[in-house]
């Protein structure tokens, strides 16, 4: 029986979500055949953590965010030449900044949010403050401390400035009206288009994403045939060009006139049993234990 080691929870502020990841696998990887080591990096040594890389057979992270999302895991696997599920060191860094992420994109002529790094006095200081816009970390996902602000400011002034306390600066950009959508890509083939409708007059903030009161559309209704084919190519290509691999999942706005605009690239995207991925693999023929199986034999593969 091959033995997995499942890295779930971690150091960032998803450690909660990467737990809820880590119990969905878990289970899909031990009905799927595998003997698992559900381990959480967090309270372990770094030691522990070595020995228990270099005695399984495969290392499946579900860490979202900082330290596990960042490349850092991604670095100490690439020194113990272990096999592990997902992008590699190189891609994990460039895809989890959104700075990064928004230079090669503008190179790269894939439309994309205008957007700044602010500090909080430059933030204060500019006239972005009096239009609809998003301020958003650097580093980061889920959507923790991300705010839209769309005729709401002086309600999350206060949020908005601790966020900038707490990590000196931020990206704020242009708010893009339109259609959140989100498209998987599973080795390098692009899964179903979902579509993604918060509850009316709110945003598919953190909580909407784990509510369960957010419909996530599957094929989508209000997006056309071909534009869900535009979106799919264009996920793949972003993808390669990233230097993804094994999974991603990209989100994008659909703009009134269609067009496509890039919000944010995934290389360990959620696996719970709200999350996107896992739905639109699942409206593609696998379910969770045969899409955890397909991820394990691309490593093992490697």
């Amino acid at each position: 029986m091959i033995k997995i080691l499942l890295l779930a929870g971690g150091f960032s502020a998803e450690s909660e979500v990467s737990k809820r990841s880590g119990s969905n696998v878990e289970k899909a990887l031990v009905a799927a055949g595998y003997e698992v080591d559900n381990c959480d990096p967090k309270t372990i040594s770094e030691s522990e953590l070595i020995n228990k890389i270099n005695s399984s057979e495969v290392v499946f992270p579900v860490l979202h965010g900082e330290w596990g999302e960042d490349g850092t895991l991604q670095t100490i696997l690439e020194y113990q030449n272990a096999k592990f599920v997902g992008s590699d060191s190189k891609s994990s860094k460039l895809c989890i900044n959104k700075q990064l992420m928004r230079e090669i994109a503008v190179q790269n002529n894939i439309k994309i949010a205008e957007g700044t790094v602010f500090s909080k006095r430059e933030y204060l200081e500019s006239k972005i403050i009096n239009t609809n816009h998003v301020v958003k970390p650097v580093v980061g996902g889920s959507s923790i401390d991300t705010f839209i602000v769309n005729n709401n400011y002086k309600s999350q002034k206060q949020d908005i400035l601790n966020a900038f306390d707490k990590f000196k600066k931020m990206i704020v950009e242009e708010l893009i009206v339109g259609i959140e959508i989100t498209v998987g890509i599973l080795g390098n083939k692009p899964l179903p288009v979902i579509e993604i409708i918060p509850p009316s007059n709110e945003n598919f903030d953190y909580e909407n994403k784990y509510n369960g009161e957010t419909q996530e559309i599957c094929p989508p209704i209000n997006v056309s045939k071909e534009t869900q084919i535009k979106a799919q190519e264009l996920t793949l290509k972003i993808h390669k060009l990233f230097g993804c691999r094994d999974m991603s999942r990209t989100d994008f706005i659909v703009k009134p006139d269609q067009e496509l605009v890039l919000l944010d690239v995934n290389t360990i995207p959620g696996l719970t049993k709200q999350s996107l991925l896992p739905n639109a693999a699942y409206s593609a023929g696998y379910d969770m234990p045969n899409l955890v199986d397909a991820l394990v034999k691309m490593a093992l593969n490697r």
